[in-house]
């Protein structure tokens, strides 16, 4: 029973992962159609838990009862999702204003379907940001009903309404229709029934994870941690003999309120960002943002001709005939004609997805057309002088001008790469010498006092630069790339200060991770500018998910270092595959609650609490990969130090697949990479 048990999980795990594949060739239509809403995939997960049952009895796990219930909500979720699978009505109803309906057009066959009720839309409208054409929110207004809008549904009868979209004149609404009222319970409940096993695994005084946390190994301290620290000197540019503003007249501008990006800003924000767009530096020439803008405003023709338009791609710069990576705005035309149009004009097959060339011409189209908005007075929008939109306060704008002004991305991950990279070799120095202190070294030690000062600094920087960001934008900032690869790095340096005292070695790993995950936003520039929600992210499920779900990556990040460290240091791979099976109870168990509340969320939101999207299978790839590292009883090789350090390490490719795969090669509904 175990081996046909183990098959059938690692073949799940092995159709789920090359489906993801094939629905990027294929389409979603084809796999739901042949593959996730197929007997065949059904029956796998069927005889999966058939099989799971079985092993219950024969293993006796009512003696263990948080485990059982731990793995019978996984039954009770499957169960749900088996019969919203069977019994779940999906379609749309369109209402219009003044008129009733009393049906709606089924999903699947597009026949209409009777309700055994009737709506009438009394109005629909679209609530804007302050100041903005930006949509917080669009609600439909049904007679004797409260109002539908994103993330608030509407029940009756056992029937769920979603705000879906809306007629162009406003006249007419489109709503969601769910009528699932057994398969959401029972999900549901699963959900419950899995936290309180978690939960109780965790906080239990018999549970393996308290008998780890008790463990003689763990007990003993840290290995030794010392580093080396570097300063990297910066070199101010010359200035250049360029028209711009004055220093103190450009200074003067910076705190003046215009609207940009669907808020109200410093105009600093946006002459800061019309400069990262064009040149991907904060400064140009020794100018400020404010002076460079006051420039192209005053004596576009002499800036036309600044070779500032930064173009990455190597075969876009020979088709441009331009010998640096930067071009002027003149070398884009030839003429009157606009040479990235015909460019973009060429054709090409919509089934593939962009090649490198075409997204580059696409992304200086873009720097181009934030000169042409800057040129045509499109681009600067100040506040009304009817009081129309109200100024924000003064410590807000002071607040985002020390934001913009302290590279918090680029000065930590400069820091944090330089501290743990030296830490990280010197750790393995002092393991392979064997030193006379067995590798560790007191608290007291000068070099370990200032490890965790620069630790404790390095997090306190990071917490404030973070924060600062969540006062201006006025939300959590955790909408998309840039600020989820933030929210890592923090969760990181705050489990490096949580575990240091116990497991020193764990400082480097701190300063590395949090070094890399800061490098690749700063890098990336995913989405550096703070902007509102759209509608349906303005809810508190959203949080909770990607903070739960961040915070497990965090830990499988430090579980993959120990793997690294382990095969480094072989003496010490015993004591850090405890330290790394301690570590899996609550990465495995913050992932499992992010992939849930995510589910909910999707449920309030759009009526479906799972869609088969790339990022949930990949998420759930992980989690099934990293939960097999629990069943070391039987599968003994998992009892090997070496085996399961390779495993972390192995199994850390579905976190990087998840996050980045996803968003970059497979796209779908999660995708960051366009945020």
């Amino acid at each position: 029973m175990k081996k046909i048990l183990a098959t059938l999980y690692a073949c799940i795990v092995v159709v789920l992962g090359v489906t993801t594949f094939v629905e990027q060739s294929h389409g979603t239509d084809f796999v739901g159609k042949y593959i996730y809403h197929t007997g065949g995939f059904c029956s796998l997960w069927g005889a999966l838990a058939a099989g799971a049952v079985v092993t219950f009895f024969r293993q006796r796990l009512w003696l263990r009862l948080p485990v059982l219930l731990l793995h019978a909500s996984f039954i009770v979720i499957l169960a749900g999702a088996m019969t919203t699978f069977l019994s779940a009505k999906k379609g749309y109803m369109h209402l219009t204003v003044g008129n009733e309906a009393n049906s709606y057009v089924e999903q699947d066959s597009g026949l209409p379907v009777e309700l055994p009720f009737t709506l009438r839309l009394d109005s629909f409208r679209i609530e804007y940001y302050p100041g903005t054409d930006a949509p917080a929110d669009y609600i439909s207004y049904i007679h004797d009903a409260p109002p539908v809008s994103m993330n608030r549904i509407f029940s009756r009868a056992g029937f769920r309404f979603y705000q879906s979209s809306f007629d162009e004149d406003m006249q007419g609404s489109w709503l969601a229709v769910n009528y699932d009222p057994w398969g959401i319970s029972l999900t549901y409940s699963g959900y419950i029934l899995l936290g309180v096993s978690m939960l109780w695994l965790l906080f239990s005084r018999k549970s393996e994870f308290r008998r780890l946390l008790r463990h003689p190994l763990l007990k003993k301290g840290g290995l030794f941690v010392c580093l080396s620290f570097c300063l990297a000197g910066a070199v101010q540019a010359q200035k250049r003999s360029l028209p711009a503003l004055s220093r103190t007249r450009a200074d003067s501008l910076a705190s003046r309120q215009v609207i940009y990006h669907d808020r109200v800003v410093p105009f600093n924000t946006l002459a800061r960002d019309f400069l990262l767009k064009l040149t991907g530096k904060s400064t140009y020439g020794g100018l400020t943002p404010e002076q460079v803008i006051g420039g192209w405003l005053l004596r576009p023709e002499v800036w036309k001709n600044e070779p500032m338009i930064y173009i990455k791609n190597a075969e876009l710069r020979r088709l441009l005939h331009l010998t640096s990576p930067y071009a002027r705005l003149v070398d884009l035309f030839d003429g009157q004609n606009y040479r990235l149009q015909e460019l973009q004009e060429e054709k090409r097959d919509y089934r593939r997805s962009m090649t490198s060339l075409e997204k580059a011409v696409i992304e200086a189209d873009e720097k181009v057309g934030v000169i042409l908005m800057l040129q045509n007075g499109t681009l600067i929008r100040p506040l009304p002088g009817d009081g129309s939109v109200q100024p924000i306060s003064d410590t807000r704008i002071r607040a985002e001008l020390l934001y913009n002004r302290i590279p918090f991305s680029k000065l930590l991950f400069m820091f944090n790469l330089a501290v743990g990279l030296l830490a990280f070799f010197y750790l393995l120095y002092c393991g392979l010498r064997r030193s006379p202190a067995g590798g560790q070294a007191p608290l007291s030690h000068p070099i370990h006092l200032f490890l965790s000062t620069a630790l404790y600094g390095a997090f306190l920087f990071q917490l404030f630069g973070y924060g600062l960001r969540w006062y201006i934008g006025g939300r959590i900032p955790l909408s998309n790339g840039y600020e989820t690869m933030q929210f890592m790095a923090l969760c990181t340096l705050f489990l490096a200060c949580l575990f240091r005292r116990r497991f020193p070695f764990t400082l480097p790993f701190g300063f590395l991770l949090s070094g890399f995950a800061l490098l690749v936003s700063h890098l990336g520039q995913m989405n550096p500018q703070i902007t509102p929600l759209m509608p349906v992210l303005v809810s508190p499920w959203l949080s909770m998910h990607v903070s739960s779900i961040m915070m497990s990556y965090a830990l499988f990040a430090f579980m993959m270092l120990n793997g690294v460290l382990a095969f480094c240091l072989r003496s010490a791979a015993v004591r850090l595959m405890l330290l790394s099976r301690l570590l899996l109870y609550p990465a495995v168990f913050f992932l499992g609650a992010g992939i849930f509340l995510g589910a909910v969320w999707a449920n309030v939101s759009w009526g479906r609490y799972w869609a088969w999207d790339p990022k949930e299978v990949w998420a759930l790839i992980t989690f099934m990969v990293y939960g097999a590292a629990f069943h070391a009883r039987s599968l003994r090789l998992f009892r090997r130090p070496l085996f399961f350090h390779a495993c972390m390490i192995a199994f850390f490719l579905t976190v990087l697949m998840t996050y980045f795969g996803v968003n970059y090669v497979l796209g779908g509904m999660h995708s960051y990479a366009n945020s």
